[in-house]
Parts: C-alpha cells; sequence; structure tokens
C-alpha cells in the first residue's frame, strides 16, 4: 500500500505537471497504462454511466468496488478513487470505506466538501468537513496507513458568491486539517488559478474544462495535477453512437471495419 502512496504522491511534487487521465473499467485502465501514464484514477460519473446510474452516489458502493477491484487485479500503476461524498453519513463510515480501499491496494481518494439532498448540491459545512479530513487523516496515522487525501472543493463548479474569497478560506481550513491535495473543478481563469496555487502548499489539481490554458501554461501557472474527468468516457461513448448512426446511414459495416 505505502509504496503506490510513496509513487502517487511523488507525481503531485514533481517539476513536470501531472496529468491524470480518468477511467471506467478495467479496459479503459488498461489501454491508459500501455500509453504509459504514470497513475489513473476513477471518474465517478464515468463509472455510474457505465452502470446505468446516475452520478451523486446513486451507485451502490458495492457496484463501486467491484469494479475498482477489476481495475486492480488489471494494472500496476497507482489507482485514485473519486469516492464523491464518502459514501457514508459518519466520519466512521467514511473512514470504514477509505480503509476497504486502503486494504485493496488504492493510493488515495477525491472527497467533495459539496452535499446532495433533494434540492440539489450545495455547500457543505466547511469547518464539519474540515474535521472529517482532521479525523481519517488522524485514523489512517494511528493505523500506519500512507493514503493520499485529495479534497475537491466545490466553490467553482457552484460558482458560489464571492467565489475566489471562499476558496482561499477553504483552501487554508482544509491544508490545516491535514489535507495531501486539494483539487478545484471548472476552474479555467488564470488569474483565478494564480490566486489558488497563491492560496495553499499544498498540490492543486484541475479538470479539463472547454477554455482551460493548455498543459505548459497550467505548469507555469504552478498547478500540479491535472484530471481529465468524465470527458475521455463521454468522447468514447459519443464516437460510439456516431459510428453507429453513419452504419445506418451507409447501410454497410465499414465505419466499424476501416
Amino acid at each position: 500500500m505505502s509504496s503506490q502512496f510513496k509513487k502517487f504522491n511523488a507525481l503531485h511534487h514533481q517539476d513536470e505537471l501531472f496529468v491524470l487521465p480518468n477511467v471506467w473499467d478495467a479496459r479503459s485502465a488498461i489501454v491508459l497504462q500501455e500509453k504509459k501514464f504514470d497513475a489513473i484514477g476513477t471518474s465517478s460519473a464515468a463509472v455510474a454511466n457505465a452502470l446505468g446510474y446516475e452520478d451523486g452516489e446513486n451507485m451502490p458502493f458495492e457496484d463501486y468496488l467491484f469494479v475498482i477491484k477489476r481495475i486492480l487485479k488489471s494494472v500496476k500503476i497507482p489507482l485514485t478513487v473519486d469516492l464523491e461524498m464518502g459514501y457514508g453519513d459518519s466520519n466512521d463510515k467514511v473512514y470504514s470505506n477509505l480503509m476497504t480501499l486502503a486494504e485493496l491496494g488504492v493510493a488515495g481518494i477525491n472527497l467533495e466538501d459539496s452535499v446532495i439532498d433533494q434540492s440539489g448540491r450545495s455547500l457543505g459545512d466547511k469547518n464539519a468537513f474540515a474535521k472529517r479530513i482532521e479525523y481519517l487523516k488522524s485514523k489512517l496515522r494511528a493505523s500506519d496507513v500512507e493514503f493520499f487525501i485529495n479534497v475537491r472543493c466545490d466553490t467553482f463548479i457552484l460558482n458560489v458568491e464571492n467565489t475566489a474569497g471562499e476558496t482561499e478560506v477553504r483552501l487554508r481550513l482544509y491544508e490545516q486539517a491535514g489535507a495531501d491535495g486539494i483539487f478545484l473543478p471548472c476552474i479555467r481563469d488564470e488569474s483565478d488559478i494564480s490566486e489558488a496555487v497563491a492560496s495553499t502548499n499544498l498540490p492543486l489539481n484541475v479538470m479539463v474544462i472547454p477554455g482551460l490554458p493548455d498543459i505548459d501554461r497550467l505548469n507555469d501557472l504552478g498547478v500540479k495535477r491535472v484530471s481529465m474527468g468524465p470527458f475521455m468516457f463521454q468522447k468514447v461513448y459519443n464516437n460510439i453512437g456516431a459510428l453507429s448512426q453513419s452504419i445506418a446511414t451507409k447501410k454497410n459495416f465499414s465505419p466499424i471495419l476501416s
């Protein structure tokens, strides 16, 4: 377990930007390992959609575990898991899920600071979330387990009021709580990225979205990790739709044979 953590952790502290592709099954993981990526991460949205569920912890954890186990059996590079909100209402339950993953050989997780209820997704209480991070890291140390907790701060994805200010407060709080990294999905403006990098000593992770600066520019801005999210999964399945439509239009099978 610790060797995979060490490899994964080191990728966040190298000079070159760490590009993390996101997978949804064992085959996609194998392909990306063959293409010499240093590590992979699950996309909860991609895995859920591949199994016929909507994202947002609608996928049963046991179904998710099956996919994770198959990925781990199929590749040797580090795997980090998008654990969404932790699949548990209590700190103890989230820790139990985290330990299940650690014992399987997972290198780390993403953990979101937002919550979902009947009215949709909203930011959770930052102090309670920070206490959860502190609790998890304390329990991990007591168990002598090394595990990368990448905190997903949802200020930009939710476009909250005073986004930059709220982000800075949360980043400092999560760093003090012991997080290993910070993830800001949907951040794209260079000025916002620079402010976020300056707000924390933790490695900053962003997600591929339209308008995001390219790899070299992200590297110059101080970003340490960029995740592909569900976009590769969506591209693959969009191509399936286009190919099947082309077969119907041409009335032959050349689109999948050429």
